[in-house]
């Protein structure tokens, strides 16, 4: 039998101990809760170095905690151009990081992988931008993790077809 590569799947933001690790754990809660965790690799990065190997900030480990997640494990990196190369989709979490990674694009290829992440959100009253909950309290990050558990669901449903195996 054939193995088959898992689809990989990058979220950036700012200092990934936010953002963009929320938008990888919900990822691949839900790509292992619907089956498809052997067929997705979701990771997330930031686009500046501050935070490299730090976990993740405790308001962001919290309020996954409180949504049912686990995000003990994680430890900040930084987005690299080695990165689009191991991605087949490169999501930003606001147009800040949408527009820095355009900028790091090598080829049209890389650009093409890049998407912003409440692109995917089919609201009609939907923001672009995740806010960035850092300077804000608790209550920031519950409402920034349900955005994108909303957007992340969207993003999901329109890959799973993709990535679901033949039978």
């Amino acid at each position: 039998m054939r193995r088959v590569e898992p689809f990989r799947v990058a979220f950036v933001c700012t200092g990934n101990i936010c953002r963009s690790p929320m938008a990888e754990i919900v990822f691949r809660d839900l790509a292992e809760r619907t089956g498809l965790g052997s067929y997705v690799a979701s990771t997330s990065s930031g686009t500046g170095d501050w935070h490299v190997g730090e976990r993740a900030d405790a308001r962001t480990i919290e309020a996954l905690g409180r949504r049912g997640y686990d995000g003990e494990h994680h430890r900040a990196r930084q987005f690299s151009l080695e990165d689009f190369e191991r991605n087949d989709l490169i999501v930003a979490l606001d147009r800040s990081h949408e527009r820095i990674l355009s900028s790091w694009a090598r080829t049209g290829e890389d650009a093409d992988k890049l998407a912003l992440l409440m692109s995917f959100d089919a609201a009609p009253d939907r923001v672009l931008d995740v806010p960035d909950p850092y300077y804000a309290g608790p209550e920031m990050f519950d409402e920034v993790l349900v955005m994108i558990e909303g957007a992340v669901r969207a993003l999901f449903r329109q890959l799973e077809p993709a990535i679901r195996p033949a039978v």
